[in-house]
């Protein structure tokens, strides 16, 4: 077994988390050499010095992997799925979802415990259009300057004295081990995280039925059903780097609603749009069946569409 990854220490730690469950099902995969992770470096790597935005979005972190798994240099491939593009190049698709880790941010700043108590004109580091806009919503006073680079890169520069707040996901640092350095964990109804945050998808090639076999005991249901929401809201939106857009779904066992079936899990889902100086926002909340995600998500994404155009789109693009 051949795992395409990118070779940042989040990415080789998402690679071996796959590794470790494939091992703990497939006793053939438990020999030192059963699965080999490859390293590719993606054009998201390569270029650090602009924005995503500037450079054509979140397929830059997975474009020469994807290409790595098409043409069979590889056989899957261990992606955050909230790098991954809203579709898929013809040829693939997602074989499975990990369990999901904790999908919230996590604040890093050099003085003051919260977005509320960072200094007035506080100089804070993101790449992120998603993180930018909700801190300027909050707080028109604070600077926002880019910031890309690995999580060891990005709390260097905060300890240089280079910027005095930054934000992180909290899932990465968890699979890191860093969780407990972070000053505050951001509460969504403080910082929405961005569709799939904190999930990882084994992108497969389409047709190979006996991977899929071997990755079905590892697809966490729950996990899908929060993503294929979350992700369908993205899609109606269009969702890219060039828009901030964030959604999060919850699942929470309840009785059903008038006119459902029967009592099961349902979702509540939470998105929003903005435009990057923060200046103008929609928020969504809807609760429904988790039968029904997708829906759900396509719905929530609309609602945004239609109370935000046409002038919003305008101005987010």
């Amino acid at each position: 077994m051949r795992i395409g990854t990118r070779g940042s220490p989040l990415a080789l730690a998402q690679a071996e988390e796959l590794r470790r469950g494939l091992a703990a099902i497939h006793p053939r995969f438990r020999a030192p050499d059963a699965v080999v992770v490859t390293v590719i470096r993606t054009s998201g790597d390569r270029i650090q010095d602009r924005p995503l935005a500037e450079l054509g979005g979140k397929g830059l972190f997975t474009k020469e992997i994807e290409e790595a798994l098409l043409d069979g240099r590889v056989d899957c491939a261990a992606h955050s799925m909230k790098d991954l593009p809203t579709w898929l190049p013809a040829g693939l698709t997602i074989g499975c979802l990990l369990p999901r880790e904790d999908p919230r941010d996590a604040l890093f700043a050099r003085e003051g415990n919260s977005i509320a108590s960072l200094p007035q004109g506080a100089v804070v580091g993101t790449a992120s259009l998603r993180r930018a806009a909700q801190l300027l919503a909050q707080r028109p006073d604070l600077r926002i300057v880019p910031l890309r680079g690995n999580v060891g890169t990005r709390l260097a520069k905060l300890e240089a004295g280079a910027v005095d707040a930054t934000l992180l996901a909290l899932a990465g640092l968890k699979r890191l081990g860093l969780a407990d350095r972070a000053t505050a964990i951001l509460a969504p109804e403080e910082m929405l995280p961005a569709a799939a945050q904190g999930a990882i998808g084994i992108e497969i090639r389409e047709g190979d039925s006996a991977l899929v076999e071997l990755l079905a005991p590892l697809d966490d249901p729950a996990t899908a059903v929060r993503v294929a929401a979350e992700r369908a809201c993205l899609a109606e939106l269009d969702g890219s780097c060039h828009t901030p857009i964030a959604a999060l779904a919850e699942t929470a066992a309840g009785e059903a609603a008038a006119g459902e079936a029967a009592a099961g899990d349902r979702l509540r889902l939470r998105a929003l749009i903005a435009l990057a100086d923060g200046s103008a926002m929609e928020r969504d909340e809807r609760h429904g069946p988790a039968s029904a995600a997708a829906a759900l998500g396509r719905a929530a994404g609309l609602a945004l569409k239609a109370r935000a155009a046409p002038t919003f789109f305008r101005a987010a693009g």
